[in-house]
């Protein structure tokens, strides 16, 4: 279990994806509905354009855009860093940690394969990340 493929999370996941000339409003009904924390956005071919999560919600309303014509195109974290499905559930949980995300993309070969959040990993994989930190912080 501790070196779990994230093929295996994303295997059955259908990922909440928009255009990026879906409104944040639009995002935000989508997300609720769908109990996501996050929306890709992807362009005409169906490639990720960017991501969108309630951080970008909140630092788009607090910058007085209305949520009824602000567009994800204006308002997401364009070209998000991704994971490829073949990495370790452990990886995954080092890259969100050290760059403070709380979603990451899993793309094969420019193909959305799903996305990852924090709660997607078992409390082994955890507790793994916690023992290396503890390591790292008491090796420097």
């Amino acid at each position: 279990m501790i070196n779990r493929k994230l093929a295996e999370i994303v295997k059955d996941q259908n990922p909440l994806m928009l255009p990026k000339a879906a409104t944040v409003q639009e995002a935000c009904r989508c997300m609720c509905e769908c109990r996501s924390g996050s929306v890709l956005v992807v362009d005409d071919e169906q490639h990720l354009a960017g991501i969108f999560t309630a951080r970008d919600a909140v630092r788009a309303l607090a910058e007085s855009r209305q949520a009824e014509t602000a567009t994800l195109g204006q308002v997401m974290t364009p070209n998000p860093i991704t994971i490829a499905p073949e990495c370790r559930a452990i990886d995954a949980l080092h890259e969100m940690n050290n760059r403070g995300f709380r979603h990451l993309p899993v793309v094969d070969s420019g193909r959305i394969l799903g996305v990852i959040s924090r709660s997607d990993f078992k409390g082994m994989e955890i507790d793994r990340l916690d023992d290396e930190e503890y390591l790292w912080q008491n090796i420097r």
